[in-house]
């Protein structure tokens, strides 16, 4: 068992990879045949996600050493946890009274950035509009946002402990060899 977690740091983040493509995959499939629009805040986790994805391809595609392992491990569990902090911000909106929940802004990203400023609509999409405080799906009683923090977090796990995960194949964690 504890050979398996210490396998390839490169076989890992092709695994954290291919859950951001399952997980946008997955953001696709309930806006394109479940009809469910996203907020301006799920748009910026899946944002996020794409994010986290592409570090993880490249680090996949670079095979790097285990300097440079360390570095795509710290890149990706920090975007990982900023989406983890705009999914506990989507949570916190969603579990507000209805009298404090902020103004709706009315329509998609498309819409924001057609009628207000640039930096308007990247503050509403990091902030979070009333139609964020909506619920319009859940799975064993938790929301969307509620499950994407779960993913957001269990990335960030997989990728700190590729850290710690240097066992590769052809070098050894105390090699003087650095190769990044």
């Amino acid at each position: 068992m504890v050979y398996f977690l210490r396998s390839s740091p490169r076989a890992w983040f092709l695994v954290g990879f291919l859950a951001c493509v399952f997980l946008l995959l997955m953001g696709a499939y309930f806006q394109f045949v479940d009809g469910l629009e996203p907020c301006p805040l799920c748009i910026s986790q899946r944002i996020a996600i794409f994010l986290v994805g592409v570090c993880f391809l490249v680090a996949v595609l670079h095979n790097p050493g285990v300097l440079g392992i360390k570095i795509y491990a710290i890149v990706g569990a920090t975007l990982a946890l900023c989406g983890a902090a705009l999914s506990t911000r989507h949570v916190w909106l969603q579990q507000l009274p209805p009298e404090e929940v902020p103004e709706c802004v009315g329509g998609s990203l498309e819409y924001m950035l057609a009628y207000f400023p640039l930096t308007e609509t990247l503050k509403l999409m990091l902030s979070g509009t009333g139609d964020c405080a909506e619920v319009n799906w859940t799975l064993l009683g938790f929301s969307m946002p509620a499950w994407t923090l779960l993913a957001f977090l269990m990335l960030a796990t997989l990728s700190l402990l590729q850290a710690w995960n240097t066992a590769r194949t052809g070098s050894k964690p105390d090699s003087k060899k650095v190769k990044t």
